[in-house]
């Protein structure tokens, strides 16, 4: 008679000293003895992922349908019932199996009468293979929720952190080199001068990696890594968010400051470069909306030199047929921001000067705002801490459940973190803050003649053409 064989052996049952290959001469020995031939084995050793196993088992219950008649085969040979069986799903299956190609199940262990009876003790063994993985799953995940509630977080550890079972008061920590490359990643995006790519870029200067077989830093890593609590202190499990006892790589106002940015605000424009200042995100296409970009033409002189030409254009490339050509001779360019310039210009000495006292009153009346700000921002910041106390003795006393008390607190503590933002960026203005505004009122009202007199572009030029 030919058969299969299929083994597995569960992730506890191997750390308690089962194996597969124990299974496997078992069976091999069973069918040495019937004199049955083994056509093709299965195994699989089940990890933390339920795929992997049930993936295998579809794989085995497809090729046994598809070759059982060409194969000849009569039995699926395994050790014990719920080898095979998890549930009674997989019960059926096999049992349709034997219905509709006559593949039976063979034990080593197990023994089933036919008739009646034997498919009774079939059927309860299966039911007690399925309760005994129901019942298995449900501790697994008692015991997570339970480490987390206990504020470590579960599985493997994220990027920056590592798992260290042997310290029981502190199994979860930073590892040495990657919380660095966490940080400095945080640090850099904050600023909201780079992209991901420019983040990468930055990290990889500096000697940071990300996996031996993937040093760099990928786009997917870095959105994982911004977009992770679990950096501030807080573990995710189930939607809920848990506070932590692992120390936390990121405060909450640089976290904060990266949503922001991944959100599509405050970021900061491109840098100019030196042979087209006008470009760097100064000026967009009227017509589209794309950013103006520079470029140079070089034609060479009949005596050998180079003639330099600049111009700024559409850096839309991908442009329709009813877009009209945006391209501009840096000269031209200069004349039309010097016109512009001149609009700020007040249109007498007399509005200027009115314009100029109204200035100086209004820093007095921001000076009063700015303190009314203060005031109002550090109540809020009470009346948080407040709040967060309360809910505390809510959540002691039984009124609200742990998963509401925990969204709650996370919501408090964010509001929290942006008021302290909103008060560090608030500042304090000082007399040398409206003396400066006065200043940068009278430098509007001859800009046009600053800019005429300025070498500032033909220095850019001339630096770009010498070296």
């Amino acid at each position: 008679m030919n058969v299969i064989i299929w083994a597995r052996v569960s992730s506890r049952e191997q750390r308690e000293g089962y194996s597969i290959d124990a299974q496997l001469r078992a069976d091999r020995l069973k069918a040495q003895r019937e004199g049955w031939i083994v056509v093709k084995e299965f195994e699989v050793a089940e990890t933390a992922k339920r795929g992997a196993e049930r993936k295998a088992f579809n794989d085995m219950f497809k090729w046994v349908k598809a070759n059982a008649k060409r194969e000849k085969i009569k039995a699926i040979l395994s050790h014990k019932l719920d080898r095979v069986c998890r549930n009674m799903r997989d019960a059926v299956r096999l049992q349709e199996l034997e219905d509709t190609c006559g593949v039976q199940l063979a034990f080593v262990e197990n023994e089933f009468a036919p008739g009646p009876a034997g498919a009774l003790s079939f059927n309860v063994m299966a039911a007690v293979a399925q309760y005994y993985s129901d019942n298995l799953r449900t501790e697994v995940l008692k015991g997570m929720d339970e480490r987390v509630r206990q504020g470590w977080p579960t599985g493997g550890a994220a990027f920056g952190y590592m798992n260290v079972p042997s310290d029981r008061d502190e199994p979860y920590q930073p590892h040495p080199e990657k919380a660095k490359a966490v940080i400095r990643m945080f640090e850099l995006y904050s600023t909201g001068r780079h992209t991901f790519e420019g983040v990468a870029d930055q990290l990889k200067r500096e000697g940071h990696t990300y996996q031996k077989s993937q040093p760099v830093f990928t786009r997917a890593a870095i959105s994982y890594i911004l977009n992770n609590r679990i950096y501030i202190g807080e573990i995710k499990r189930r939607g809920n968010h848990y506070p932590g006892k692992h120390r936390p790589l990121i405060d909450r106002a640089t976290f904060q400051a990266c949503q922001d940015i991944l959100a599509g605000k405050n970021r900061k424009k491109a840098a100019v470069k030196p042979d087209h200042p006008l470009a760097g995100g100064l000026l967009r296409c009227e017509f589209c909306g794309a950013l103006i970009t520079g470029e140079t033409i070089r034609r060479k002189l009949r005596d050998g030199g180079v003639r330099r030409h600049v111009y700024y254009r559409c850096a839309n490339n991908l442009r329709g047929s009813d877009h009209p050509s945006v391209r501009w001779k840096a000269a031209d360019l200069e004349e039309a921001i010097v016109a512009d310039l001149e609009k700020l210009r007040l249109p007498t000495p007399e509005i200027a000067d009115w314009f100029r006292k109204s200035l100086h009153s209004a820093f007095a009346d921001i000076s009063t705002i700015q303190r009314d700000q203060t005031k109002t921002l550090h109540k809020r910041k009470s009346e948080l801490a407040a709040m967060e106390d309360r809910l505390l003795n809510a959540f002691l006393a039984g009124t609200i459940d742990e998963p509401t008390f925990n969204a709650k607190r996370t919501k408090l503590r964010d509001e929290l973190a942006g008021v302290d933002r909103s008060l560090a960026e608030l500042g304090d203005l000082q007399p040398t803050d409206a003396e400066a505004a006065l200043a940068v009122f009278d430098f509007s009202q001859i800009a046009a003649e600053i800019w005429r007199g300025s070498k500032m572009l033909e220095n850019a030029r001339c630096s770009k053409r010498y070296l």
